[in-house]
Parts: structure tokens; sequence; C-alpha cells
């Protein structure tokens, strides 16, 4: 599995080799931000989840998944920000127990809808508010929830571009925060009552050497993005003894271009509650902003924005 990740990154990256930024996704003021591996991307794009590809090793068994989504954006602004995007996504899961048989098929069917409702580009700031809908149309053994699921989302980024550019202050100015917090309750049973909080905090190495001060640094350093994300999940109501909260760090690495990000990250167990479901973690994913590659319809939105 991590063979093919690293495979894949070389591949993509040869593609576009010392290729400028002109970037397409994530982008409020100067600040462009990444695409978190488990945080929610607060900010309307058109984008691809590729592949996500993951491995988790638990107190009996070893998990592996391979996950796809796909997001579109479907309503700009004035400015010709993104504003309203629709998407959806699943996951394919191999459950390999140290006892028993192995398991496998599709998880849950997850559909959102996302509305920035409000920005704000001289600070790098926005703010978007949700619905996820999860359908269980997988197998049974494998997916998650039981039960269709609906509940609101709250989604926020903060770039710090604003910062004072003093000798010390302007090396945190590439830093950036990323946080959604979601509660999708069942619609049917009286279990799968699900919340979730996560938050990343990144630091651009493209946002310094454009923005604050070039260091000399080459491709792909140049493109790189160093991440940390704080996950947290549990069950509100369900069956006795799962309903401890999960708190997991993920910390990672990404390169950011023009038509992909690759990022690669593993999982560290934070609390006592997790760690029986995460003894190593390795997790990858390959994000392609196919709005840079297939401009008539990535481009395509209900209105259009600016006259164009």
């Amino acid at each position: 599995m991590l063979k093919s990740v690293v495979l894949t990154a070389a591949l993509l990256a040869a593609t576009t080799f010392h290729q400028d930024l002109a970037w397409s996704h994530g982008v409020v003021g100067d600040y462009v931000f990444l695409e978190p591996i488990v945080t929610q991307d607060p900010t309307p794009a058109n984008e691809l989840d590729i592949l996500q590809p993951s491995w988790a090793k638990t107190a009996d068994a070893n998990n592996y998944s391979i996950a796809f989504s796909m997001e579109k954006v479907l309503w700009l602004d004035g400015n010709d920000m993104p504003r309203l995007s629709i998407g959806g996504g699943t996951n394919w899961s191999h459950l390999s127990p140290y006892h028993g048989p192995s398991l496998e098929g599709f998880d849950d069917l997850t559909l959102f809808a996302k509305y920035a409702f409000y920005y704000s580009v001289d600070h790098e700031f926005l703010m978007s508010t949700g619905a996820q809908l999860q359908l269980p149309t997988g197998n049974s053994d494998i997916e998650a929830q039981t039960h269709t699921s609906l509940g609101p989302l709250f989604l926020w980024e903060k770039g710090f571009g604003d910062l004072p550019s003093t000798a010390i202050l302007k090396y945190l100015r590439p830093l950036g925060i990323q946080s959604d917090f979601g509660y999708v309750p069942a619609l049917g049973g009286h279990t799968s009552h699900y919340m979730f909080a996560d938050g990343v905090i990144e630091y651009s190495l493209p946002y310094l050497s454009n923005n604050v001060q070039d260091i000399g640094l080459k491709w792909p350093f140049r493109n790189m993005f160093l991440f940390n994300e704080i996950n947290y999940d549990q069950l509100i109501t369900g069956p006795s003894r799962q309903t401890f909260p999960h708190l997991l760090a993920t910390p990672g690495i990404a390169y950011v271009g023009y038509h992909f990000e690759l990022a690669i990250a593993t999982q560290l167990a934070l609390n006592n509650a997790t760690v029986p479901e995460n003894h190593a973690a390795v997790l990858g994913l390959v994000d392609v902003f196919y709005d840079s590659i297939i401009p008539k319809f990535g481009n395509w939105t209900i209105n259009k924005g600016l006259a164009r």
C-alpha cells in the first residue's frame, strides 16, 4: 500500500516538474489552504480525492481502506469566490483479524452540501456551514453506521498573513488553521448519534517563500506544507462500551501543486480509549484539482460569478 502511494506521488510529481503555481484550490486572500486528510475542508472547491489509502493496526486486526470522494462548486459570488458546493464519497475496506475470517466491502455513502457564508480576504478568514447525509449502502459487516444519519456541519479556517511583518512575527504568517464540527444523528433507531470535531494547524512553505521571505527553497520543498491534525469523534448514543471518545493526532507532510495535492501522515492515540484502535497507522491522499485539468466542467456553475 505504502509503495503504491510513493509510486503514484513520483509519477504525478514528474508531470508537473518546475511548473509555476497558479493556485486554484482553497484560496482565501493570499493564503492557499491544503486539503486535510481527516479534517473537512471549509472552502468550497472543485476537487477529486482520487485515492485516499490507509492502514491501521489495532489490538485485534489490520484494517486497510481506500477512500474516494468528489466535490463540485455550484455557485460563485460577485468576486468569483466559491460559495456553494456539493459532494460525496465512500471507501472500500478490508478487515483482516488476527483470528477468524477476513471481511471486505464498501462503507457508508456520505453526501454533503457546503455554503461559505462569510469570508474576509484581508484577514484570510472563512466560515462555512453545511449538512452531511450518511446512507448505509455498503456491507453491513464493514460500514460504520447501520442507520441513515443526517446532521449539520460548521467549518472555518484562518491564515495568519495579517500578523505584523516584524523580525520574529513574520515567520508565523505562513501558519494556517482549519477546523470542523459535525453532529450527525441517526434518523431511525436509537444508536449511532455521531459527533466529531477536527482541527489542523499547517505551515505553508509556499507562503513563506512568496509572501514573507524567499529563503532559497527549491522544488519540491518550495511547495511543501507541514501539518498536524487533532481528530475527535464519539458516539453520543450507542451500544455499551462503544461511546468513549476517540482522540488522535495526525501529523504529516503535503505537496501542493497546480493540478494536485499529495499528502502522507501517521496517527497517534491521545487517550486510553483510542489505543486499542490505533497501534500504528499510515494514511495517504492524492487530491486532484480537476478544474485545472478539465476547465469546461470544473468552471461550470449555476451562475457565472464575474462576467466571463
